[in-house]
């Protein structure tokens, strides 16, 4: 009977959550000068995918796939959760458009996107027109926020399926609150009203109950598979 590998560990999940807070890394390392985003995107944080996509594979192929389960329900589960929170924006971002600035206040919201593009790429922050490669880069790099804090999430919790929902409201709204008292507002140029605060404190809960919601389903659903029947494995983490 061959033993396979298992890798969904304390210290093999807690290898996957630095990983891939890489991604909130590059944002936090410009702000405090630590490191500009563009290098530390080329050199830190997309070789930190690189090797969390490597420790996947490998736990697809010689491990229980525990790990693997793990970082596929948190990817899906934080894109989920991004796209559930910029829905719950679009109100706000297109309400004269959409001639509802009457009910729900007018805010640029998306407007930080495009400037996460031009850091990434090493151009100025501010600009009168941003290119086409800075408004992709800097929506991507956003949604790998997303999908990063939903491995990060299960990474933390473990197996999802025994996990209540809050645990990831608590940390969404949590990292929102810690964002607040980085130099995020002054750095990219936004005033932060409290109609700001309360919409962003607003959408990140949506994206915590989102997330924690998608990673309870996903876990649940996923242990019903019959490719859970594991073979016997050796922790080496």
């Amino acid at each position: 009977m061959r033993h396979r590998i298992h890798l969904w560990t304390v210290a093999g999940r807690l290898l996957v959550f630095l990983l891939a807070a890489t991604s909130i890394a590059c944002l936090l390392f410009d702000f405090y000068r630590l490191c500009p985003m563009r290098t530390f995107t080329l050199f830190i944080f997309l070789p930190a995918l690189v090797a969390l996509a490597i420790v996947v594979v490998v736990d697809f192929a010689a491990g229980d796939r525990q790990l693997w389960r793990g970082v596929i329900i948190g990817l899906a589960a934080g894109l989920l959760a991004a796209v559930a929170y910029d829905l719950f924006r679009l109100p706000f971002v297109f309400a004269r458009s959409w001639g509802i600035d009457l009910l729900v206040p007018q805010m640029d919201l998306f407007k930080v996107f495009s400037r996460f593009g031009a850091m990434i790429l090493g151009e100025p922050l501010e600009q009168p027109r941003y290119s086409a490669a800075a408004q992709f880069i800097g929506w991507a790099y956003h949604f790998s926020n997303g999908a990063t804090f939903g491995v990060m999430f299960v990474a933390m919790v473990g197996e999802g399926s025994r996990r209540h929902w809050g645990w990831a409201v608590l940390m969404a709204v949590g990292l929102e609150l810690a964002m607040l008292f980085t130099p995020y507002t002054q750095v990219l140029g936004i005033r932060a009203s409290p109609a700001f605060v309360l919409v962003t404190l607003t959408a990140h809960l949506i994206f915590g109950v989102a997330m924690g919601w998608a990673v309870i389903a996903l876990s649940r659903h996923w242990q019903s598979q019959p490719d859970l029947v594991l073979e016997p494995t050796i922790s080496i983490l």
